[in-house]
């Protein structure tokens, strides 16, 4: 399952965003730093409206979306990566995601208290990033340290990886976040991945503003998303206090209620998009009587693949895969319809899945 992580400063809006996410009230809010203790992990259906129109079609009342992983993480602070504040123990933590979401506050509340005593996002951003770096740092030096003796001996092997290690340490020496694709070529890149550092996980930037600023933002914001695109991340300007009330409402009232703050979507709903964009992942499909189910797969996967992604033995006795996009299905409504028309597809090893595809894997073990 795809996990993501959320950090940021302590009384940005982290644990008020995450019981948003989880349509519960499990991670505790309060106005003082480390109010979360131990990492809360919550399991959060991705929204496909697709899926809904296909269970009706297919006369089936089972919908399994996909789903994300998340993590909240307590509040760092400056100095996090030397044992200050809650220290290291919350590092491990940001170490196993797929992802990070650094949540930033961006509105201006002077009953809500900040670490630093003042508002600057780039500065909160700036902070966060300089832990992970500094921490991402001693765990290089030390496998640099490691793998030097054995580099000196000879060892190929060894030789490229200290060179990765040499290159990733310089890197880091800028504090921020490093897209391991734009420095490393391909006999590099596993062994930069297999760091598994956090200052080179994807991140999104949510810019957590006040209900009047929800729609168009505000000049923190601008500072965020310029921020953002130049480093190759994504930003999404959300209202935490906003998604959390909208728990409380009905479909159609939530929908109302955005409507009237001059929003189309929930700041929950665009957020999980732009995890889907930044990793670069997509969904396939399986539908029909007995269920309705959408599966994560990343973007470029061939159908043997896919097929490994709903059993191991799909891949391993792949034959061909009957494929149907989303759009053909709705339009004619079922299978052997689709058929008829000649829209449904037989295709082999060498498909490549597509968004929405609603697939019917052959294979024989």
């Amino acid at each position: 399952m795809l996990r993501t992580g959320i950090v940021g400063l302590p009384n940005v809006g982290k644990s008020t965003l995450f019981n948003a996410l989880t349509n519960a009230m499990n991670a505790q809010s309060a106005n003082y730093p480390f109010c979360t203790i131990e990492p809360n992990v919550g399991v959060v259906n991705v929204p496909d409206e697709r899926l809904e129109i296909l269970a009706k079609l297919c006369k089936t009342d089972v919908i399994i979306p996909t789903a994300i992983e998340f993590v909240d993480i307590a509040g760092l602070v400056k100095g996090a990566s030397k044992g200050e504040g809650l220290g290291n123990q919350f590092l491990h933590n940001i170490r196993e995601v797929d992802a990070i979401i650094q949540v930033v506050r961006c509105f201006d509340d002077e009953n809500t208290i900040h670490v630093s005593g003042k508002i600057d996002p780039l500065d909160d951003i700036e902070i966060i990033n300089t832990e992970l770096a500094l921490a991402d740092m001693a765990s290089v030096e030390k496998q640099i340290s490691k793998i030097s003796k054995i580099a000196k001996s000879g060892d190929k092997e060894a030789t490229l990886t200290l060179s990765v290690l040499e290159k990733m340490s310089k890197l880091l020496s800028d504090a921020s976040f490093i897209n391991i694709k734009d420095h490393f070529d391909e006999d590099e890149l596993p062994i930069a991945k297999g760091l598994n550092l956090m200052s080179t996980k994807p991140v999104i930037y949510v810019a957590n503003v006040s209900e009047t600023d929800l729609k168009d933002g505000n000049d923190y914001t601008k500072k965020v998303d310029d921020y953002a695109k130049a480093h190759g991340a994504e930003m999404v300007i959300i209202s935490a206090k906003i998604e959390e009330e909208l728990i409380e409402l009905s479909p159609d009232e939530a929908k109302e209620y955005l409507n009237d703050l001059g929003v189309e979507d929930s700041g929950i709903n665009r957020m999980i998009k732009s995890v889907y964009h930044l990793l670069d992942l997509l969904t396939f499909i399986t539908a029909g009587e007995k269920e309705v189910r959408a599966w994560t797969i990343p973007s470029g996967t061939k159908a043997p693949q896919a097929a490994g992604v709903i059993h191991t033995d799909f891949e391993r006795g792949f034959i061909r895969g009957e494929i149907t996009p989303y759009s053909e299905f709705v339009k004619y409504g079922s299978y052997a319809a689709c058929k008829d028309k000649g829209v449904t597809r037989i295709e082999g090893k060498d498909y490549v899945i597509q968004d929405g595809d609603l697939v019917h894997f052959r294979f024989a073990v």
